[in-house]
């Protein structure tokens, strides 16, 4: 309705009032049909809408914390190809037919274990906070790290490297995201590009520093060296300042009630259910070349071939991927962001299979060199996309129900791959399996801007007839009203 008309009738002054009343109570009520709760507090409402992100600031030392972070996390997770080949030589025999499965059950384990525990890490985080989640996190990740280098056999390894570190990890890293809310909103896809070009740089070079720490000093002593990064996102950490206020909790007991530490409403969104559905399954085939591209250069192109350079373009390319496509995000509108995410996945999904039909080395390179750039145009716009299908408030929980599910494809993607090269004697149908599941993961995600179309369709629709009802309900009888220019007294 537009405001700023003139209302000259006696009797048109109350029959506008009682729209404008009634627009409003009939959203109120719609509302609280929607999210099935009607004990919502007010001030905290009022919290939310008043809060205005300075859109900068502190918020660049924040943003250059949360790069760190994703920097060492997904750094070292994305180099572990070069640390499985050090593990086979380490830990392995010849004679063991299973060896290459056995053996990425580490990186696997550890990758899956980030994702599985962040349900968990979402509720930690609105309880305690972004600044002690992601500090208590790294120290967890120090001490997985750690100990990790005094491990002489594979079996403590899927402990203190698969478990324990991954799970500090994924402590240290979900906050980084959370916490940028905080402080952006309109720069939110371009600061998310930033952060998340983090893990790019070190992907690019962590492989060959690890290469060199390798020859010289080790695998024990090559994780003790890491354990310096975690240290320092320990201290990153601590530059996690909150603006946002701390939602009020009624505590029953000591503890606050089950309710209100998991959030129904994310689930209540038909759109983020078809997103938490559709990201899982194109994941399948995802960390398959993280782990096994490095080995199957060796065997295809020998020991000597500069293995190490095909991370290393994954790793540039991905960086200007997210820098761009984060970019390009704050400028497409609404749910419309997923059409990037499926566009990512088709092509990542015929990269996959393409690997195996790169006769050359120069051929790797491209393949790699466009991989890296869908990488990080899938992963730069996760958030964006969570703030686009669920309330602010429920983003934490959002994204952490999604890397929850996207553990177990994460997690079995590798071992499978492992265990086809071991029984087949060759990588070539394990990448070619890889690269379906981003094709059908893509294709389901096409479902979702017109699943919202249709939800805001009938959301609009609901509220109109609201507004009718009332209308109607509040109208006095015939008798009883006012002729044109006749005196309310």
């Amino acid at each position: 309705m537009a405001q700023g008309t003139i209302v000259t009738d006696g009797d048109e002054a109350p029959e506008v009032l009682q729209v404008l009343a009634g627009e409003k109570q009939a959203e109120e009520e719609l509302e609280k049909k929607e999210n099935g709760d009607s004990q919502v507090s007010v001030p905290e409402q009022s919290a939310e809408s008043t809060f205005v992100p300075p859109e900068g600031g502190w918020g660049w030392v924040v943003m250059l914390a949360a790069m760190w972070c994703n920097g060492s996390v997904f750094g070292i997770q994305n180099a572990f190809g070069i640390l499985f080949l050090s593990l086979l030589r380490e830990f392995g025999s010849e004679h063991d037919d299973d060896l290459r499965f056995r053996t990425a059950w580490v990186g696997s384990l550890s990758m899956g274990m980030i994702f599985l525990c962040s349900p968990i890490v979402s509720i930690f985080t609105d309880i305690l906070g972004c600044r002690v989640t992601a500090v208590g996190g790294a120290a967890v990740g120090l001490v997985g790290l750690l100990a990790s280098s005094f491990v002489t056999s594979l079996g403590p390894m899927y402990f203190t490297y698969g478990i324990v570190f991954s799970c500090g990890c994924s402590f240290a890293y979900q906050p980084s995201l959370v916490i940028l809310g905080h402080y952006f909103k309109k720069r939110l896809g371009l600061v998310n590009g930033i952060v998340t070009a983090g893990s790019s740089l070190f992907t690019i070079s962590l492989p060959f520093l690890l290469s060199s720490l390798l020859d010289r000093l080790g695998l024990q002593n090559t994780m003790r060296v890491l354990c310096i990064f975690m240290f320092l996102l320990m201290l990153a950490g601590f530059t996690y300042k909150p603006l946002l206020p701390r939602k009020p909790r009624s505590t029953r007991g000591g503890c606050p009630p089950i309710s209100q530490l998991f959030s129904v409403n994310i689930w209540k969104s038909v759109g983020y259910r078809i997103w938490a559905f559709g990201i899982p399954a194109a994941l399948y085939g995802y960390f398959v070349p993280y782990v096994h591209l490095m080995k199957y250069v060796e065997e295809r192109f020998g020991e000597d071939s500069n293995k190490e350079i095909l991370l290393m373009c994954i790793g540039i390319t991905s960086s200007v991927g997210r820098l761009i496509f984060g970019r390009v995000a704050d400028y497409v509108q609404g749910v419309n962001k997923v059409y990037l995410q499926v566009t990512s996945f088709f092509v990542i999904g015929l990269l996959s299979m393409m690997i195996p039909l790169s006769n050359v080395f120069g051929g790797l390179i491209a393949v790699c060199l466009l991989m890296g750039i869908f990488d990080g145009c899938f992963i730069c716009i996760m958030a964006p996309i969570a703030f686009e299908l669920v309330r602010a408030e429920d983003v934490s929980q959002a994204i952490g129900f999604l890397l929850g599910l996207m553990s177990v494809p994460m997690t079995v993607g590798p071992p499978i791959a492992g265990f086809l090269r071991d029984r087949l004697g060759n990588y070539n149908l394990a990448f070619y399996l890889a690269g379906i599941p981003p094709l059908i993961g893509g294709s389901i995600l096409c479902l979702i801007p017109w699943v919202e179309a249709r939800s805001k369709k009938a959301k609009e629709e609901a509220l109109k007839d609201v507004n009718q009802k009332m209308l109607e309900h509040d109208k006095p009888p015939e008798d009883a009203q006012f002729k044109a220019g006749e005196s309310i007294l």
